[in-house]
Protein backbone atom coordinates (compact mmCIF):
# COMPACT_ATOMS: atom_id res chain seq x y z
CA UNK A 1 0.00 0.00 0.00
CA UNK A 2 1.49 3.31 -1.03
CA UNK A 3 0.28 5.20 2.17
CA UNK A 4 2.79 2.76 4.33
CA UNK A 5 5.59 3.93 1.82
CA UNK A 6 4.76 7.58 2.58
CA UNK A 7 8.07 9.63 3.56
CA UNK A 8 7.59 12.72 5.57
CA UNK A 9 9.54 14.62 3.03
CA UNK A 10 6.79 13.22 0.30
CA UNK A 11 3.73 13.87 2.31
CA UNK A 12 5.44 17.67 2.73
CA UNK A 13 5.76 18.09 -1.19
CA UNK A 14 2.32 16.83 -1.95
CA UNK A 15 1.06 19.04 0.42
CA UNK A 16 2.97 22.42 -1.28
CA UNK A 17 1.74 20.66 -4.81
CA UNK A 18 -1.68 20.77 -3.76
CA UNK A 19 -1.42 24.46 -2.27
CA UNK A 20 -0.14 25.70 -5.61
CA UNK A 21 -2.81 23.90 -7.49
CA UNK A 22 -5.38 25.50 -5.39
CA UNK A 23 -3.73 28.97 -5.94
CA UNK A 24 -3.87 28.04 -9.67
CA UNK A 25 -7.16 26.98 -9.98
CA UNK A 26 -8.94 29.31 -7.18
CA UNK A 27 -6.94 32.27 -7.30
CA UNK A 28 -6.31 32.47 -10.56
CA UNK A 29 -2.19 33.30 -9.48
CA UNK A 30 -0.58 32.45 -12.46
CA UNK A 31 -1.77 29.29 -13.64
CA UNK A 32 0.19 28.54 -16.81
CA UNK A 33 3.36 28.73 -14.30
CA UNK A 34 1.89 27.32 -10.93
CA UNK A 35 -0.57 24.39 -12.45
CA UNK A 36 2.42 22.36 -14.19
CA UNK A 37 4.37 22.87 -11.29
CA UNK A 38 1.69 21.60 -8.46
CA UNK A 39 0.98 18.52 -10.75
CA UNK A 40 4.07 17.80 -11.66
CA UNK A 41 5.09 17.47 -7.77
CA UNK A 42 1.89 15.38 -7.00
CA UNK A 43 3.32 12.77 -9.58
CA UNK A 44 6.80 12.91 -8.60
CA UNK A 45 5.85 12.20 -4.85
CA UNK A 46 3.48 9.48 -5.21
CA UNK A 47 4.69 7.02 -3.12
CA UNK A 48 6.33 3.95 -4.87
CA UNK A 49 5.29 4.98 -8.26
CA UNK A 50 9.02 5.84 -9.14
CA UNK A 51 7.73 8.20 -11.91
CA UNK A 52 10.64 10.87 -11.50
CA UNK A 53 13.36 7.95 -10.64
CA UNK A 54 15.89 6.87 -12.90
CA UNK A 55 16.85 3.31 -13.52
CA UNK A 56 19.52 3.49 -11.31
CA UNK A 57 17.65 5.14 -8.23
CA UNK A 58 14.70 2.25 -8.64
CA UNK A 59 17.46 0.11 -8.25
CA UNK A 60 18.97 1.65 -4.79
CA UNK A 61 15.46 2.22 -3.47
CA UNK A 62 14.69 -1.70 -4.31
CA UNK A 63 17.31 -2.63 -1.82
CA UNK A 64 18.40 -5.81 -3.43
CA UNK A 65 21.61 -6.86 -1.53
CA UNK A 66 22.87 -8.56 -4.75
CA UNK A 67 22.13 -5.30 -7.00
CA UNK A 68 23.72 -3.12 -4.64
CA UNK A 69 27.01 -5.18 -4.47
CA UNK A 70 27.45 -5.61 -8.41
CA UNK A 71 26.91 -1.69 -7.67
CA UNK A 72 29.19 -1.07 -5.40
CA UNK A 73 32.06 -3.21 -6.58
CA UNK A 74 32.20 -1.06 -9.54
CA UNK A 75 32.23 1.88 -7.46
CA UNK A 76 34.47 0.75 -4.85
CA UNK A 77 32.43 1.30 -1.81
CA UNK A 78 30.57 -0.39 0.53
CA UNK A 79 27.33 -2.42 -0.56
CA UNK A 80 25.15 -0.08 1.20
CA UNK A 81 22.65 2.74 -0.70
CA UNK A 82 23.98 5.94 1.66
CA UNK A 83 27.92 4.10 0.80
CA UNK A 84 26.85 4.28 -3.05
CA UNK A 85 24.81 7.23 -2.84
CA UNK A 86 27.99 9.36 -2.07
CA UNK A 87 30.47 7.19 -4.43
CA UNK A 88 28.07 8.29 -7.12
CA UNK A 89 28.26 12.24 -6.11
CA UNK A 90 31.66 12.31 -6.42
CA UNK A 91 31.73 10.12 -9.85
CA UNK A 92 32.65 11.86 -13.27
CA UNK A 93 29.61 11.60 -14.96
CA UNK A 94 30.56 9.19 -17.45
CA UNK A 95 30.69 6.89 -14.72
CA UNK A 96 27.05 7.71 -13.52
CA UNK A 97 25.96 6.67 -17.08
CA UNK A 98 27.81 3.27 -16.99
CA UNK A 99 26.16 2.49 -13.33
CA UNK A 100 22.80 3.73 -15.23
CA UNK A 101 23.48 1.54 -18.20
CA UNK A 102 24.24 -1.32 -16.10
CA UNK A 103 20.64 -0.74 -13.38
CA UNK A 104 18.94 -0.97 -17.00
CA UNK A 105 20.44 -4.62 -17.87
CA UNK A 106 19.32 -5.15 -14.55
CA UNK A 107 16.01 -4.43 -15.32
CA UNK A 108 14.89 -1.30 -13.85
CA UNK A 109 13.71 1.33 -16.31
CA UNK A 110 13.56 5.28 -15.60
CA UNK A 111 10.11 6.78 -14.98
CA UNK A 112 8.37 8.66 -17.26
CA UNK A 113 9.26 12.13 -15.29
CA UNK A 114 13.00 11.30 -15.14
CA UNK A 115 13.20 10.66 -19.17
CA UNK A 116 11.54 14.23 -19.22
CA UNK A 117 13.63 15.61 -17.49
CA UNK A 118 16.45 14.15 -19.50
CA UNK A 119 15.61 15.12 -22.48
CA UNK A 120 14.51 18.48 -21.83
CA UNK A 121 16.16 19.97 -18.70
CA UNK A 122 19.20 18.23 -18.47
CA UNK A 123 19.94 18.95 -22.07
CA UNK A 124 19.17 22.44 -21.88
CA UNK A 125 16.43 22.50 -24.18
CA UNK A 126 13.06 23.36 -21.68
CA UNK A 127 14.81 26.61 -20.54
CA UNK A 128 15.81 27.84 -23.55
CA UNK A 129 12.36 27.05 -25.18
CA UNK A 130 11.35 28.97 -22.47
CA UNK A 131 13.48 31.94 -22.61
CA UNK A 132 12.27 32.46 -26.31
CA UNK A 133 8.49 32.09 -25.51
CA UNK A 134 9.15 34.88 -22.86
CA UNK A 135 11.03 37.07 -25.06
CA UNK A 136 8.49 36.76 -27.79
CA UNK A 137 6.09 37.79 -25.72
CA UNK A 138 7.85 41.17 -24.17
CA UNK A 139 7.11 44.04 -24.94
CA UNK A 140 10.68 46.31 -24.64
CA UNK A 141 7.97 49.70 -26.05
CA UNK A 142 7.79 51.05 -22.06
CA UNK A 143 11.68 50.41 -21.72
CA UNK A 144 12.79 52.36 -25.06
CA UNK A 145 10.77 55.29 -24.40
CA UNK A 146 12.28 55.96 -20.86
CA UNK A 147 15.42 53.93 -20.85
CA UNK A 148 16.22 54.98 -17.14
CA UNK A 149 13.92 52.37 -16.10
CA UNK A 150 16.51 50.23 -16.82
CA UNK A 151 17.88 50.59 -13.82
CA UNK A 152 15.08 49.30 -12.04
CA UNK A 153 15.89 45.73 -13.65
CA UNK A 154 19.84 46.25 -12.67
CA UNK A 155 18.67 47.08 -9.44
CA UNK A 156 17.00 43.98 -8.78
CA UNK A 157 20.41 42.09 -9.25
CA UNK A 158 21.57 42.75 -6.66
CA UNK A 159 18.59 40.12 -5.04
CA UNK A 160 21.07 37.38 -6.48
CA UNK A 161 24.35 38.49 -4.53
CA UNK A 162 21.93 39.20 -1.34
CA UNK A 163 20.68 35.12 -1.59
CA UNK A 164 24.09 33.91 -2.41
CA UNK A 165 25.34 35.67 0.75
CA UNK A 166 22.14 34.90 3.05
CA UNK A 167 22.80 30.93 1.87
CA UNK A 168 26.53 30.84 2.39
CA UNK A 169 25.14 32.33 6.17
CA UNK A 170 23.20 29.71 6.90
CA UNK A 171 25.78 27.02 6.17
CA UNK A 172 28.97 29.38 8.14
CA UNK A 173 26.33 29.13 11.57
CA UNK A 174 25.52 25.39 10.38
CA UNK A 175 21.70 25.94 10.06
CA UNK A 176 21.68 24.22 6.66
CA UNK A 177 24.46 23.63 4.93
CA UNK A 178 25.12 24.39 1.21
CA UNK A 179 28.23 24.53 -1.21
CA UNK A 180 29.04 27.31 -3.14
CA UNK A 181 27.25 25.81 -6.30
CA UNK A 182 24.38 25.25 -4.57
CA UNK A 183 24.54 28.76 -3.19
CA UNK A 184 24.84 30.37 -6.66
CA UNK A 185 22.07 28.39 -7.68
CA UNK A 186 19.79 29.12 -5.09
CA UNK A 187 20.97 32.86 -5.55
CA UNK A 188 19.43 33.04 -8.84
CA UNK A 189 16.37 33.11 -7.32
CA UNK A 190 16.77 36.52 -6.35
CA UNK A 191 16.61 37.72 -9.70
CA UNK A 192 13.04 37.26 -9.93
CA UNK A 193 13.30 35.02 -13.28
CA UNK A 194 12.09 31.33 -13.55
CA UNK A 195 13.71 29.97 -16.93
CA UNK A 196 17.67 31.27 -15.70
CA UNK A 197 16.93 29.84 -11.95
CA UNK A 198 15.66 26.22 -13.75
CA UNK A 199 18.64 26.46 -15.70
CA UNK A 200 21.35 27.53 -13.38
CA UNK A 201 20.17 24.54 -10.86
CA UNK A 202 20.25 22.03 -13.55
CA UNK A 203 23.97 22.66 -14.15
CA UNK A 204 25.23 23.60 -10.63
CA UNK A 205 22.58 21.72 -8.22
CA UNK A 206 20.58 19.38 -10.27
CA UNK A 207 19.06 17.92 -6.66
CA UNK A 208 17.97 21.10 -5.74
CA UNK A 209 16.10 22.24 -9.10
CA UNK A 210 12.63 21.07 -7.50
CA UNK A 211 13.02 22.73 -4.57
CA UNK A 212 14.21 25.96 -6.37
CA UNK A 213 11.76 26.05 -9.08
CA UNK A 214 9.19 25.85 -6.76
CA UNK A 215 10.46 28.48 -4.98
CA UNK A 216 10.70 30.99 -7.76
CA UNK A 217 8.01 30.43 -9.50
CA UNK A 218 5.99 30.46 -5.94
CA UNK A 219 7.25 34.16 -4.83
CA UNK A 220 6.80 35.24 -8.86
CA UNK A 221 2.99 34.47 -8.61
CA UNK A 222 2.63 35.80 -5.23
CA UNK A 223 3.82 39.22 -6.23
CA UNK A 224 0.21 40.70 -6.60
CA UNK A 225 -0.05 39.90 -2.63
CA UNK A 226 3.39 41.26 -2.08
CA UNK A 227 3.56 44.27 -3.61
CA UNK A 228 0.70 46.44 -2.04
CA UNK A 229 2.17 46.23 1.48
CA UNK A 230 5.65 47.34 0.34
CA UNK A 231 4.60 50.07 -1.81
CA UNK A 232 2.11 51.32 0.76
CA UNK A 233 5.27 51.21 2.70
CA UNK A 234 7.83 53.26 0.58
CA UNK A 235 5.90 55.49 -0.61
CA UNK A 236 2.66 58.07 0.41
CA UNK A 237 -1.05 58.59 -0.43
CA UNK A 238 0.11 61.88 -2.71
CA UNK A 239 3.02 59.97 -4.53
CA UNK A 240 0.44 57.13 -5.37
CA UNK A 241 -1.89 59.57 -6.81
CA UNK A 242 0.40 60.86 -9.84
CA UNK A 243 -1.00 60.18 -13.34
CA UNK A 244 1.45 58.77 -15.22
CA UNK A 245 1.74 60.73 -18.51
CA UNK A 246 2.02 58.96 -21.66
CA UNK A 247 5.55 58.25 -23.18
CA UNK A 248 6.65 58.56 -26.58
CA UNK A 249 5.47 56.05 -29.08
CA UNK A 250 7.67 53.39 -29.76
CA UNK A 251 7.95 52.44 -33.55
CA UNK A 252 8.34 48.54 -34.50
CA UNK A 253 11.60 48.80 -36.26
CA UNK A 254 13.25 50.08 -32.99
CA UNK A 255 11.35 47.06 -31.15
CA UNK A 256 12.82 44.79 -33.94
CA UNK A 257 16.09 45.89 -33.37
CA UNK A 258 16.52 46.45 -29.48
CA UNK A 259 16.75 42.60 -28.88
CA UNK A 260 18.58 41.72 -31.71
CA UNK A 261 20.96 44.30 -30.69
CA UNK A 262 21.11 43.30 -27.36
CA UNK A 263 21.76 39.57 -28.26
CA UNK A 264 24.88 40.60 -30.61
CA UNK A 265 26.40 42.50 -27.56
CA UNK A 266 26.12 39.79 -25.03
CA UNK A 267 27.13 37.33 -27.07
CA UNK A 268 30.57 39.22 -27.79
CA UNK A 269 30.89 40.52 -24.51
CA UNK A 270 30.30 37.59 -22.14
CA UNK A 271 32.74 34.20 -22.93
Amino acid sequence: MGLMHLGAGQAIMLLVSLLLLWLAIAKKFEPLLLLPIGFGGLLSNIPEAGMALTALESLLAHHDAGQLAVIAAKLNCAPDVHAIKEALALALPSVQGQMENLAVDMGYTPGVLALFYKVAIGSGVAPLVIFMGVGAMTDFGPLLANPRTLLLGAAAQFGIFATVLGALTLNYFGLISFTLPQAAAIGIIGGADGPTAIYLSGKLAPELLGAIAVAAYSYMALVPLIQPPIMRALTTETERKIRMVQLRTVSKREKILFPVVLLLLVALLLP
